[in-house]
């Protein structure tokens, strides 16, 4: 008769407060950052493989990784001793419940539910509450797309599940017919922009055919949302005088940084002390958008202004050196290879934000840039002070940067790549703003005398 008591190995082990142990622990900071990675990583592979928290699966983990021939040596060494002390401390907390009658686990009543016993609710462990948007999920991850994309992706297919529920169609049942009424939906009732319905259609077919694997037919007889050609929203250089007026510190540093050299938000935010060229006055764009890199322009008269910025810079690396701070994010496979890149002083944010941050990844503690949505606030807030009377977001400045080249002579091609553009025609609908449109055309009622 075989004992119906499962083996040591296959043991689940119920471990929820692993992370807040773990940095509690006199292990040097760079050890406590490798394990946090290490286990993160373990329990969403249990998660993905709808395994426990098991000494088995921690073996399957490890050979998987090695066999995909994303572990090095050092690393995979590492990674086990996180593994080791994973099991050690979640035996001892667990033999220290075993020795006091009566005492249930705090958090008993959630072992009890479908999420997997340990994993921190953070965006790296958030795998999805359904089968479907578990599957998107790591559809995503695996094609290593970015956080932001991740979001909105998930956002649209959440709200098309919703709208099928309202109409009594499971997610299982959806295909083509379904997304093309919604998309005529978003454009009839709910009157979308085209590029409101562009996003919902590239994440819907990602949803259905890349994450559930269905087969998807035409999708060019649904309505489509009617595409507006809008004239951007450009300051004279009067007014981005009076803007950089209004601002003071990093915050007018930021916005005439963005002005002078044509940035997108994302691309000044994500700025790094490697990217800003002092010497040259130049600034790269790393993985901007569709993950292109570009040199542009540093305006010379910055030049001081960014360099005492970024002595100040080295001061507050010392401090979260001193601090044993984790380093700040990296691209996935660059992390992977050189795991203690991070911390290194060429690698940080050119525009780093004042307080340390939860990593939505990964659930560190680390140094973060400066919020997109803090920057366009103080915008906005200039905007209001300085008493302009346009909509003034940060995008206007890199409007302002080429409406302003443009007027100046400088050749549109030029212009198109100092701003990144794939297509010239993207670059000319700054020639309807300009201060004299097409060839100088004079207005006749100018001619009245």
């Amino acid at each position: 008769m075989h004992s119906s008591t499962p083996s040591p190995d296959a043991r689940t082990i119920w471990f929820p407060q692993w992370a807040e142990v773990l940095r509690q622990t006199d292990l040097p900071g760079w050890k406590r950052t490798h394990y946090h990675a290490a286990l993160l990583q373990f329990l969403r592979f249990c998660k993905q493989t709808r395994q426990g928290a098991t000494v088995t699966s921690a073996r399957q983990f490890i050979l998987e990784r090695q066999a995909q021939r994303l572990l090095s040596e050092p690393t995979r060494v590492i990674w086990q001793e996180a593994l080791n002390w994973f099991f050690r401390e979640a035996g001892r907390r667990q033999r220290a419940i075993a020795e006091a009658p009566g005492r249930t686990p705090p958090d008993a009543k959630a072992a009890r539910g479908p999420q997997l016993k340990g994993v921190p609710t953070v965006g790296a462990a958030d795998l999805g509450q359904t089968e479907w948007e578990r599957t998107l999920i790591r559809e995503l991850r695996i094609r290593h797309y970015a956080w932001r994309t991740e979001r909105t992706y998930r956002e649209w297919a959440r709200r098309f599940v919703a709208w099928l529920d309202a109409r009594g169609v499971g997610w299982a049942q959806a295909a083509d017919p379904e997304v093309k009424g919604f998309l005529s939906d978003l454009a009839t009732r709910q009157r979308a922009s085209a590029s409101t319905q562009k996003q919902a259609l590239n994440a819907l077919v990602f949803l259905l055919r890349e994450a559930l694997q269905r087969s998807l037919g035409d999708f060019g007889d649904f309505t489509r949302a009617r595409k507006v050609g809008r004239v951007p929203v450009v300051l004279t250089q009067g007014e981005c005088h009076r803007l950089f007026g209004a601002l003071e510190g990093v915050p007018r540093l930021m916005a005439e940084l963005m002005y002078g050299s044509g940035l997108r938000l994302t691309e000044l935010l994500g700025l790094r002390v490697k990217d800003v060229d002092l010497d040259r006055c130049q600034l790269i764009i790393r993985a901007g958008k569709g993950d292109k890199d570009r040199v542009t322009v540093l305006p010379e008269s910055l030049v001081e202004r960014l360099r005492a910025h970024r002595e100040r810079l080295r001061g507050l690396h010392s401090q979260d050196q001193l601090q044993d701070a984790p380093g700040v994010w990296l691209p996935e496979g660059l992390e992977r290879k050189y795991p203690l890149a991070g911390k290194a002083w060429e690698w940080q944010w050119f525009f780093p934000s004042r307080q340390l941050m939860n990593d939505p990844r990964t659930g560190l503690r680390r140094r973060h840039h400066v919020l997109d949505a803090t920057f366009q606030h103080t915008i906005r807030q200039a905007a209001h002070r300085a008493q302009l009377d346009k909509r003034v977001t940060p995008h206007v400045l890199r409007h302002s940067f080429a409406t302003h080249l443009l007027e100046s002579g400088t050749d549109i091609r030029t212009v198109q790549e100092l701003l990144g553009h794939k297509d010239v025609t993207t670059t000319q609908i700054y020639t309807h703003v300009m201060r004299k449109p097409g060839l100088g055309v004079r207005s006749p009622l100018d001619s009245l005398r």
